[in-house]
C-alpha cells in the first residue's frame, strides 16, 4: 500500500520549503540526469555536480546551474540529493567532498543502490555530522526518471522522510515508506534480484528460439503478447530487438554489483540464493567480455555462447 506522508517544515539553516527549496543534485548518470532534469522542469532551483563534467551539460541546458565540486553544490542547499553508482562512489563523492558543504540539519536524499549495512552506517555518519540521511531507492527506467513516474522506496527517520516528501513526490508517482535505515536498500535488492533473473531468462528464451531456427523479432513479439510478459520484459525486448545496448538504462556492471550485494545480504542471514548466484555468473561473464557498460539486455548476445 502506498504511503503519502504529510509535508512538514524542513528544519535546516535555510528554512525553505516547497518549490523555494534550493536543491543540490550530485551524480548525473543516466538515472541521476533524468531525475535532476525532472526537478528543474517542476520549477525547482537545482545546482548540479558530476565527476565527469560533460554529463552535467544537458541538465545545465535544461536550466540547472553547475557546481565545481560536490561541496560547492551542497553549500547553501536546502536539500541534497545523491545518485551514485556504488558504495565506493558514495564514500568518495559524498563523504570525501559533499559533506564539507553541508549545513547543519540538511537532509541528504540518497538514491544510490548500496547494501543495507552501508546504508545504516552512512545514516549514522551523517547524523554525527549534523545532517539527516533519507534513503530513497528508486525503481524505474531513464524515461520514467525524466517524467517523474518512478516508484520511490523510502527509509530512515519517518519525520525526515515526511519533511522531503514534496521532493520525493516530484521524482516518483508512488512514495512508499519501509522503515528505518537499510529497509529501502533491502527492498531495492529484492527487486533487482527479480529484474536480473527476468532479463536473464528472457535472453535465454531468445537464444533458445534462435537456436531452433526462429527469428528473434518473432520470438520477442510472441513473448510480448503472452501472459508471461511484463513491463521489464517489454522494455528489454525493444532493446534486444534493435540490439541497441547503449546508452544503457541499467549497466550490466551495476547489475553484477547489486546481485553481489543481495547474495552478501542473504549469506549474512544464513539464507541461500541459488538462482541469483547463477544469474550473477551469467552477468559477470558478460562484464568480463567487455559489456559492463552496456545495458543488461546485452545478455541476449551472450546467453547460449560457449
Amino acid at each position: 500500500m502506498s504511503t503519502a506522508p504529510e509535508n512538514t517544515a524542513l528544519e535546516n539553516t535555510g528554512g525553505n520549503s516547497g518549490k523555494n527549496r534550493e536543491v543540490a543534485f550530485i551524480g548525473l548518470g543516466v538515472m541521476g540526469a533524468g531525475m535532476a532534469t525532472r526537478l528543474v522542469e517542476t520549477g525547482r532551483s537545482v545546482r548540479v555536480y558530476n565527476r565527469t563534467p560533460e554529463k552535467a551539460a544537458p541538465v545545465v541546458e535544461a536550466g540547472a546551474r553547475a557546481a565545481r565540486t560536490a561541496a560547492d553544490a551542497a553549500r547553501g542547499a536546502d536539500v541534497v540529493i545523491v545518485s551514485l553508482a556504488d558504495e565506493a562512489a558514495v564514500e568518495k563523492v559524498l563523504f570525501g567532498d559533499a559533506v564539507h558543504g553541508l549545513a547543519p540539519g540538511t537532509p541528504v536524499i540518497d538514491t544510490s543502490t548500496v547494501t543495507p549495512a552501508f546504508a545504516r552506517e552512512a545514516a549514522g555518519r551523517l547524523a554525527d555530522l549534523g545532517a539527516r540521511r533519507v534513503e530513497a531507492c528508486v525503481l524505474g527506467n531513464p524515461m520514467q526518471a525524466r517524467s517523474g513516474e518512478m516508484r520511490v522506496m523510502a527509509a530512515g527517520e519517518r519525520a525526515d522522510v515526511d519533511a522531503v516528501h514534496d521532493v520525493l513526490s516530484d521524482l516518483g508517482h508512488e512514495v512508499r515508506y519501509f522503515g528505518g535505515a537499510g529497509a529501502a536498500a533491502t527492498m531495492k535488492l529484492v527487486l533487482n534480484v527479480l529484474i536480473g533473473a527476468e532479463i536473464a531468462a528472457l535472453a535465454e528464451a531468445v537464444s533458445l528460439g534462435e537456436s531452433g531456427g526462429l527469428d528473434r523479432d518473432e520470438v520477442l513479439d510472441c513473448i510480448g503478447g503472452s501472459g508471461v510478459s511484463s513491463m521489464v520484459m517489454t522494455f528489454r525486448a525493444a532493446i534486444m530487438r534493435e540490439r541497441r545496448y547503449t546508452p544503457a538504462a541499467f549497466r550490466s556492471s551495476l547489475m553484477a554489483k547489486d546481485l553481489r550485494y543481495a547474495i552478501e545480504l542473504a549469506d549474512g542471514a544464513g539464507a541461500e540464493l541459488p538462482l541469483a548466484e547463477r544469474v550473477l555468473e551469467i552477468v559477470a561473464k558478460a562484464v568480463e567480455r567487455g559489456d559492463g557498460d552496456r545495458d543488461l539486455a546485452v545478455l541476449a548476445e551472450h546467453t547460449g555462447r560457449g
